[in-house]
């Protein structure tokens, strides 16, 4: 199977372009899709799950353009929007009964393959439940069983961990992991540990531009060697911030442990340390408009 994303664009009246030229190939596997509020990312994967059309551009699923044949891609899709929303007053094998309905699952079949989802994300116990008493992990693991329901090949999850307790979010992570399997997974987010212990490849969108794509070895070997701590009083650590690109800091009681991305030393006494992929991220999307030529 195959995902191919040609030189895609979206544009809108009175907001100019949320995707400029996007292009990138997908095999089966789990890539991250990693930019800021704003970057594109949402309207690339409602154009990727056939609820939008680009305006330049194609996607093709093993060869055949979407935007004109979408049952093509319909017919083995399973999409978690970033807005996911439920029905409060039904129980969870309610809501998942209604929806492989509209998906034209068989009834029999619905049944079993929503037995199975419930039991393989721990909400067997809660299926009778009203989905308005879950909480917002519970309420995650249903949108992911409904993305499921048609063991799909081509896996899309937007922004899912977004007001999820820390407990909630490390579950979903091996989740996903989980998933991957012989499917296509896109998992698109603005935090990076969402995708650092999940994804093979990641992707960096920024303003509509992918910026960098590849493996987490591959960006984190770009910045061998560039990335630095220090010490420093509480005034010179947020002046650091006006000249260099600063990660993060830490207040210690002694000062404020800085970390930032430079080509030397940036202050007298900086040590040299490993990249995160954090260090990276920041970097390359502080880099975008030079790197993506805008």
């Amino acid at each position: 199977m195959e995902l191919s994303i040609k030189a895609v664009s979206k544009s809108y009246r009175g907001r100019g372009l949320a995707l400029d030229g996007f292009t990138l190939e997908l095999g089966p596997g789990v890539l991250g899709l990693l930019g800021p509020n704003g970057a594109g990312k949402s309207t690339l994967m409602r154009i990727l799950a056939t609820l939008t059309r680009p305006s330049a551009g194609a996607v093709l699923w093993n060869g055949v353009d979407v935007a004109t044949a979408p049952a093509v891609l319909r017919s083995v899709l399973g999409y978690l929007p970033q807005d996911f929303g439920i029905y409060p007053h039904l129980s969870a094998v309610e809501f998942l009964a209604y929806l492989a309905a509209l998906k034209g699952l068989a009834p029999d079949a619905a049944r079993r393959r929503i037995d199975e989802l419930l039991n393989a994300l721990n909400l067997w116990d809660a299926r009778s439940v009203p989905l308005g008493e879950f909480s917002g992990g519970m309420r995650q693991r249903v949108g992911i069983a409904q993305a499921l329901l048609n063991d799909p090949q081509l896996l899309i999850i937007d922004e899912p961990t977004v007001g999820l307790d820390p407990e909630e979010r490390v579950r979903f992570r091996n989740l996903v992991a989980e998933l991957a399997g012989k499917r296509i997974v896109l998992l698109s987010t603005h935090i990076v540990s969402d995708v650092e212990a999940t994804a093979e490849r990641i992707a960096i969108l920024h303003r509509g531009r992918l910026v960098a794509s590849g493996t987490p070895d591959a960006l984190l070997r770009a910045l061998q060697g560039r990335v630095w701590e220090w010490l420093a009083p509480a005034a010179e650590a947020a002046a650091a911030r006006e000249t260099l690109l600063v990660t993060s800091t830490l207040r210690r009681s002694d000062g404020v442990q800085v970390r930032a991305v430079s080509e030397g030393p940036p202050v007298p006494g900086a040590k040299q340390v490993a990249a995160s992929l954090e260090d990276a991220y920041l970097q390359l999307a502080a880099a975008g408009p030079a790197l993506a030529g805008g």
